[in-house]
């Protein structure tokens, strides 16, 4: 049994020494280059879309904006405010005009002769229709001052003398009416190709900060292009209003000329009459 005991320790110990050492445990990999580049990429478009989750307000829209797009938003705000001021200048003054224009109607409807017209018209106050007036009895005067008024074959000449003198002046009287509408017109027409301008300005420069950053995130081209658009908008805020009130002084103004017109022709028909009158 002694012997049997040795013999299975010597073959133990033989295997054992026959066996081939375990290699050791290879080292852990250390990240490699672009490992890291994603890694600090994904960190900063985090940070930057927590940063990106704040409000941004208009102000702040208007502080980002590049120096050119300033200056663009500036004149746009006065083209706006300049055609807001323009719509109580024509509210006035289109119904003061009217005004007149009803008051001076209703008074000289009730003259029979053309005496008679001059001395009502006489203590009614300046206005574009008494300037009319005017203009059509300075040419009666004249043809009475000639010895034509009671000719009847005068009558003709003297109308058309009668009827382009105060066809000037209302011409004159709707010209008054009508100023600033073609600043009004360029407004209206020009103002949204200026915030246009002023967008595609803005997305140049978005486009350019996307290129230094190296960054497409939502908090790197949120400011500039929301800069951008404020342009478009602030060029439509300026140039409603500017066609609005320029529809509606056009469209006073043509009221105003079409009751001129009767007028006129009111006038003309009077001083007829009267010649018809005084020629037997």
């Amino acid at each position: 049994m002694t012997l049997i005991n040795s013999l299975l320790m010597f073959a133990q110990q033989t295997a054992t020494e026959a066996a081939p050492a375990a290699p050791p445990a290879a080292p852990a990999p250390s990240p490699s280059a672009a490992d890291q580049a994603a890694a600090l990429e994904k960190a900063s478009q985090a940070a930057a879309e927590a940063a990106g989750r704040q409000e941004i307000s208009l102000w702040d829209l208007v502080v980002a904006l590049e120096p050119l797009e300033q200056v663009v938003l500036i004149i746009l705000a006065l083209c706006a405010i300049y055609a807001v001021a323009l719509l109580f200048e024509k509210i006035y003054v289109m119904r003061r005009a009217g005004g007149q224009t009803r008051d001076f109607l209703a008074s000289f409807r009730k003259a029979n002769s053309v005496e008679e017209a001059e001395a009502i018209v006489r203590k009614l106050p300046a206005s574009g229709i008494k300037s009319m007036f005017d203009a059509g009895m300075a040419e009666v005067r004249r043809t009475q001052d000639l010895g034509l008024y009671t000719m009847r074959d005068a009558r003709d000449h003297t109308m058309q003398r009668v009827a382009a003198s105060m066809s000037t002046r209302q011409n004159d009287h709707l010209e008054d009416l009508g100023s600033s509408m073609t600043f009004l017109a360029s407004i209206g027409a020009n103002a949204p190709f200026i915030g246009l301008f002023g967008t595609v300005w803005g997305i140049m420069m978005a486009f350019a900060k996307i290129a230094s950053t190296q960054s497409t995130s939502l908090a790197v081209v949120a400011a500039p292009i929301g800069g951008a658009l404020l342009a478009t908008a602030a060029g439509l805020v300026a140039a409603i209003p500017a066609v609005l009130i320029y529809n509606f002084a056009a469209k006073q103004i043509s009221r105003q000329g079409s009751k001129l017109d009767d007028f006129a022709s009111e006038f003309i028909a009077l001083v007829s009459r009267d010649m018809d009158r005084r020629a037997g």
